[in-house]
């Protein structure tokens, strides 16, 4: 019931009653006429009512639905006078009004209550005229309970019967007795609601964004999307439909608003009173997914509970664009929860832990040392990512080319496909090492093939370290030379871009490694000439001198 077109006035009922009768009986006199003359051209009948002057009636008033007379000339018919003068007017159908509502009075019986659905048909100052079913009734202002600013003839009302005149034959409806009745009523039931605090059954009358229109005892009560569910604010039409039953509990009512809040939640046992009881870290559970958003889904418990599964969690594939990829609104899954905050009533729950590890397919799959192919998924300053199948092993810039000026942004880009070799698989880590350059010939196995230890070599400086020095011997071939192996030459006197020579002294093609050293190259070039003065003291030597030597 609305009633904020309510108007509230203190007036002289009788008296005002007594004027709308007085006005009643000086304008409409019920009185018995006989047809004088029917013209379809003029679209009147001429009414003899016994009186000087003959009466004017539209012929439309004694014709039916089909357009057909109901009288002929001749006829008795009674009329109701609507105007004087010197030729009157009169109207068969407020004659047939007239003549219905006698009849009712006749037949009203004091004993029972008479409600009406009307229609107001007419307005004055002390009131308004409402019609239902052909009979006209009189309302006062005072028992309207109407705002008589607003235009209301046309308007629909419900009435009672309050007052029957059989002498000047009016009957008077108030609908404010019906509002009052209403309201103390809703004011019965919301008491009585409030009070006990007790679990009624509602009917949904009305879903809307912002909550439910639910019937209890005949008043309408909202109840808030905040009030639905345990879970917190809900949309409602996903959970009800119209018509649809449910538990609710009162919870206030603002009688200035006629406003009565109701909850659904609160008429339910709370999940997170016993949630030691219901569920523990580490179960699985069946859920179905209620709604995903970029940034996680929310599924559904069951027991009144939701949980939150973080896209994180939804797939063991480290670039989830969306959970929407991998799952659908109103899909039950399994999960796993893996966290319970009682105090801030949350739920977290995985599904990537309950499938299979992609790192355990990988390896159980691939070894250290195959070659397989895969397509770079992203760059990085420290190499790229290769994605194989739902993992992703890297190749870091040391492992892309023996030309070590060389990384991954020089010679990658995502989406590439390349071959590598997978030198090393670390479960527990998760993380996949591989080698591109592996499958290349090392520059130091083709160093290796023309040179050998002892062979004296030249390089340029390229760096230096505490524990040495290193210089450049060949495209992508460097070589260290140890500090203990620099003399006698001094490590502070070294220069960048310096040519230094040295003796090979340590190969090792397995981990491309090679050593020189300079202090083996000064005992080296010692030795070489020791040899080379021998052998020219041999060489001057006679057969005497090796007779004798033998004699």
């Amino acid at each position: 019931m609305k009633f904020e077109d309510i108007e509230i006035e203190d007036v002289d009922f009788e008296a005002m009653l007594e004027e709308s009768f007085k006005k009643s009986d000086s304008k409409s006199d019920l009185v018995e006429g006989t047809i004088v003359r029917i013209s379809e051209e003029d679209g009147q009948a001429i009414v003899d009512i016994g009186r000087k002057n003959e009466a004017f009636m539209p012929i439309e008033q004694i014709k039916d639905a089909d357009g057909n007379l109901l009288f002929k000339e001749g006829d008795t018919i009674e009329v109701v006078v609507t105007g004087r003068g010197e030729r009157p007017t009169v109207s068969y159908e407020m004659a047939k009004k007239r003549s219905a509502l006698n009849d009712f009075i006749k037949e009203y019986d004091e004993d029972q209550e008479y409600i009406i659905d009307g229609l107001i048909t007419k307005k004055n100052k002390g009131g308004f005229v409402v019609e239902c079913d052909g009979l006209e009734f009189f309302m006062p202002r005072t028992l309207s309970y109407l705002n008589t600013k607003n235009d209301v003839v046309g308007k629909k009302v419900k009435a009672v019967i309050v007052k029957v005149d059989k002498d000047k034959n009016s009957v008077v409806v108030s609908r404010k007795e019906l509002i009052e009745r209403d309201k103390q009523k809703i004011q019965e039931v919301v008491d009585k609601l409030l009070e006990s605090k007790e679990v009624v059954e509602g009917t949904i009358k009305k879903i809307t964004s912002y909550g439910m229109f639910v019937d209890v005892g005949g008043i309408d009560g909202l109840v808030h999307y905040s009030q639905i569910s345990h879970k917190g604010p809900v949309n409602p039409s996903k959970y009800f439909e119209e018509g649809e039953t449910v538990n609710v509990i009162a919870l206030d009512y603002d009688k200035k608003k006629k406003h009565l809040s109701l909850s659904i939640k609160d008429a339910n046992p709370d999940p997170w009173q016993n949630i030691d009881k219901i569920i523990g870290v580490g179960d699985t559970v069946t859920a179905t997914i209620s709604n995903i958003e970029p940034y996680g889904v929310f599924v559904d418990l069951g027991e009144d509970l939701e949980a939150f599964l973080h896209v994180s969690e939804v797939s063991w594939d480290k670039n989830v664009k969306h959970p929407k990829d991998y799952l659908t609104v109103g899909q039950e899954i399994n999960v796993e929860v893996i966290e319970i905050d009682k105090e801030a009533r949350r739920l977290r729950v995985s599904y990537k832990t309950l499938l299979p590890k992609p790192m355990d397919e990988f390896s159980s799959s691939y070894k250290v040392g195959d070659v397989i192919k895969g397509h770079v998924s992203s760059v990085t300053d420290f190499g790229a990512f290769v994605k194989i199948g739902s993992v992703e092993g890297l190749l870091h810039n040391q492992e892309i080319s023996w030309d070590k000026s060389k990384n991954a942004k020089d010679m990658l880009k995502a989406g590439d496909e390349v071959t590598v070799k997978i030198i090393k698989i670390d479960k527990d880590a998760g993380k996949i090492s591989l080698s591109k350059k592996i499958l290349e010939e090392s520059p130091v196995k083709q160093f290796a093939a023309t040179h050998k230890i002892g062979d004296i070599v030249s390089g340029t400086v390229k760096d230096q370290k505490d524990f040495g020095v290193f210089i450049s011997l060949d495209d992508n071939v460097d070589a260290l030379i140890r500090t203990e192996d620099l003399h006698p030459l001094k490590a502070e006197e070294i220069e960048k871009g310096q040519e230094i020579r040295a003796v090979i002294s340590f190969i090792d093609t397995n981990n491309d490694r090679i050593r020189v050293s300079v202090k083996r190259l000064e005992k080296q070039e010692e030795r070489d000439a020791l040899n080379k003065l021998n052998l020219a003291q041999d060489d001057s030597m006679t057969l005497g001198d090796v007779l004798a030597g033998k004699l």
